[in-house]
């Protein structure tokens, strides 16, 4: 038979941390005892007031096709939460509600980018940016940053990367997958360089905004001369541990909206509706409601760094938000360990996975070879029983 895949398809990377983790399953399933620090997943379930939420939804019935950008509620709710916590003002206009904030970045490509149209990435950056970009037909343009300056990227750097074909930045605060956090003032010094360019989207993934150890959040939005060009881009997969509920949301122009709106509505429609009317809730709660999770990412963030530190040849920084560690890993290339030559981070996480039994995921998938990331969205047993195994693989 024929395969006829379009090339589309056929030059689209598969995603790391997915391929990872399915590749633990796989080693567990032979009966492999494997340690998973490879997804962007919470450990905690979903906070009960959030479930009580999504079962009085199902008694009250609700079961019909959704509104293809959310419903009015959720829409008010997703306005007031962006006033209350970001100093942002919407109207229902410039809201789009989609099946996770991966389906929103997606929509914002395929609305914005045209062939050859050039996408800014910090490095590291999500995995996923690069190939929705693609898909889209940009070409991603990595901007490197290093582990001395805590993955962040300077404005001289952003400035030195503008081309005229450049079309958009795409970037995450707190970041997936170094945990940097930008400050207001970090945020307003890249600001002073992207008003110069005012035909440049700014999208700011703003999924982790909630898990951030600073006691600050900024967003690219609240400057007055950047709102009406940038895209800002959340969901409650993290903080509200509700990553399978799958419900992400922009708020934006109101142009870039109704695209987004037309895209959706020929791709998904609206999104879950069950799942929608226990986000209306979880949004207009609190966030003191889950500083419980906050505190207790915090708590291992300090046991992981702590571990690390004790492993000769893993070079570490302080992560302020999200809950990975970033580490680079890179003296251990052009070593040989246990018979196994190490040539990048790709080799090491694959290394670490059949000798220590832990799953990472190679920071190449994230623009940066000489990193590795690791999750510490797991239990404080797990956490010390994987660096206990790496320590001992790699003495």
């Amino acid at each position: 038979m024929n395969k006829q895949l379009s090339e589309r398809v056929n030059n689209m990377a598969t995603s790391a941390t997915l391929a990872m983790a399915a590749k633990a399953r796989e080693l567990r399933t032979a009966g492999k005892d494997i340690i998973g620090l490879s997804l962007g997943e919470p450990d905690f379930t979903v906070p009960e007031f959030v479930k009580e939420a999504a079962i009085q939804a199902i008694e009250e019935n609700y079961h019909s096709y959704t509104p293809v950008d959310g419903y009015a509620e959720l829409k008010q709710a997703i306005i007031h939460k962006f006033k209350r916590d970001n100093g942002l003002s919407y109207e229902p206009s410039q809201i789009v509600v989609s099946t996770g904030a991966k389906q929103s970045l997606a929509n914002l490509a395929q609305v914005l980018l045209d062939e050859g149209d050039e996408v800014l990435l910090p490095a590291p950056y999500w995995v996923s940016y690069s190939d929705i970009s693609k898909v889209a037909g940009g070409v991603p343009v990595e901007i490197k940053t290093t582990i001395d300056n805590d993955f962040k990227v300077t404005p001289e750097e952003l400035e030195a990367a503008i081309t005229p074909k450049t079309k958009m930045i795409i970037y995450s605060s707190p970041c997936n997958p170094s945990g940097s956090v930008y400050s207001k003032q970090e945020l307003r010094a890249l600001a002073d360089v992207l008003v110069k360019y005012p035909k440049i989207i700014v999208v700011s993934d703003e999924i982790y905004e909630h898990i951030n150890f600073t006691g600050e959040h900024a967003s690219m939005a609240q400057f007055s001369d950047m709102f009406d060009r940038t895209v800002t881009v959340n969901g409650v997969s993290k903080a509200f541990s509700m990553t399978g509920w799958r419900i992400g949301y922009m708020g934006g122009p109101e142009y870039i909206a109704r695209a987004c709106n037309k895209m959706q509505g020929q791709v998904t429609s609206g999104a879950n509706c069950i799942a929608q009317r226990a986000t209306i809730t979880a949004l207009e709660a609190s966030p003191i409601k889950i500083q419980y999770m906050v505190d207790a990412f915090k708590e291992r963030r300090s046991l992981i760094l702590g571990l690390l530190a004790e492993i000769h040849g893993i070079k570490t920084n302080e992560p302020e938000g999200a809950f990975y560690v970033f580490p680079d890993i890179s003296y251990y290339f052009g070593k040989t360990l246990r018979g196994t030559l190490i040539e990048n981070a790709s080799d090491f996480s694959l290394f670490l996975l059949e000798e220590a039994n832990v799953a990472t995921v190679t920071g190449e998938a994230f623009g940066n070879p000489d990193c590795i990331r690791i999750s510490y969205a797991a239990s404080e047993e797990d956490i010390k029983e994987a660096m206990k195994r790496i320590k001992e693989a790699l003495s």
